[in-house]
């Protein structure tokens, strides 16, 4: 299934804005390296803080077994990445946590292996934060001269991964911006 997104209005310009809610769950799906031995386990739930509603990705990340992720993620797929002749040029998010430092994977329809994915890094603190990630600073694994370009987004992320610990990662606002 792919991510059904609304436009909204921001101090620039129109964003692409994905709201959680209990209709836009079925959007996304959980993952953990157990679909490749691993022994990571988690969950993701969608709760309420007053009248927000956020994703949470819980669990313990096991490099054990070659493994180490959990993840949230979904298809994705713009009807046009321009506007006004501007391509997207991010993503923007709400997040809060437990102080660790997680990640967005990206994969396109350049990316064939599961292995093989654009990413970014943020550290999701205890209060609420909007976090803006550039595509520009997103980085190719298997290949390091590789530009990340939205209209070639097929697969978003929300990741706990590469070493051993405790993930709790709420999001809240999941936005594509110009």
């Amino acid at each position: 299934m792919l991510l059904m997104f609304t436009t909204v209005a921001s101090a620039n310009e129109e964003d692409l804005s994905f709201p959680f809610s209990s209709d836009s769950g079925k959007y996304w799906q959980y993952i953990s390296d157990q679909t490749m031995g691993g022994v990571s386990n988690g969950q993701v739930t969608l709760e309420q803080d007053g009248d927000l509603s956020f994703a949470r990705l819980t669990g313990n990340v096991s490099t054990r077994n070659n493994g180490g992720f959990i993840q949230l993620r979904s298809g994705v797929s713009f009807a046009t990445a321009e506007k006004n002749g501007k391509a997207l040029r991010g993503v923007r998010l709400n997040v809060r946590g437990n102080g660790e430092i997680y990640n967005i994977f990206i994969r396109t329809n350049e990316t064939r292996s599961y292995s093989d994915y654009y990413s970014a890094s943020f550290k999701a603190n205890t209060n609420w934060e909007i976090v803006d990630l550039p595509f520009e600073e997103f980085k190719r694994k298997r290949s390091l001269n590789s530009t990340l370009y939205s209209k070639n987004i097929r697969t978003f992320a929300i990741v706990a991964y590469g070493r051993d610990f405790t993930a709790d990662v709420s999001v809240s606002k999941l936005e594509f911006y110009y």
